[in-house]
């Protein structure tokens, strides 16, 4: 992968991941937590995120190969789902994919559990984060794909780590402006990857066609 290519991966990773939308979260759904409990969470998610997200790096052609899917077709749908979530960002609005659906927050009383889910999942490793990770580490044009997305990905989980390590105090500096302003900046960046991903998956199948 060339620099600019390396260059636009980590945009893409940082805008679908984008540790400062899981900010406010964290915080809201650990008002109550002491500082030492948060950090641990914060420890949990990361791990089980890095988990899940190597997983996805090594099997994730494997998985989408085993129901007849293409990965010009899943660059296709993993466009559109990424615009959805940009253009949700961009609204200022909830990204039910990543954040939960309104009866699934409902639903979570247990913070023990939250480690997992929804912080891990989908909060953090949501489809947006699935389908990067295997259109980034499939694409021929990349020989060290998946090792250059290993390694964007692992810098990515260290800021999620420094981010929710650090909740508390980010929390008070970082004003409703700024994370609003943030969160569509990086949509902007999300939507516009997400359009050259769908337009390159057309151009690959008709090409073939």
């Amino acid at each position: 992968m060339d620099k600019t290519e390396f260059i636009k991966a980590c945009g893409t990773f940082l805008a679908i991941v984008n540790p400062f939308l899981s900010l406010p979260v964290f915080l809201a759904m650990t008002t109550g937590m002491t500082q030492a409990e948060q950090r641990t969470l914060a420890f949990r998610i990361t791990a089980y995120a890095a988990i899940m997200c190597a997983i996805i790096l090594f099997c994730g052609q494997e998985i989408i190969a085993f129901f007849g899917i293409t990965i010009n077709q899943f660059r296709i749908a993993g466009g559109i789902v990424l615009a959805h979530i940009a253009w949700s960002m961009l609204n200022g609005g909830a990204i039910a994919s990543h954040q939960g659906s309104p009866q699934e927050k409902a639903q979570m009383q247990d913070l023990s559990g939250l480690a997992f889910y929804p912080f891990t999942f989908p909060l953090v490793v949501g489809p947006g984060t699935v389908a990067t990770i295997i259109i980034y580490a499939a694409n021929p044009a990349y020989p060290d794909g998946k090792f250059d997305v290993g390694i964007i990905v692992t810098a990515i989980l260290l800021i999620l780590l420094g981010v929710l390590f650090f909740a508390a105090r980010i929390g008070k500096v970082m004003s409703d402006t700024i994370r609003g302003i943030t969160i569509r900046l990086m949509g902007m960046i999300l939507l516009a990857i997400a359009v050259g991903m769908i337009a390159d998956g057309f151009k690959a199948i008709f090409h073939a066609a």
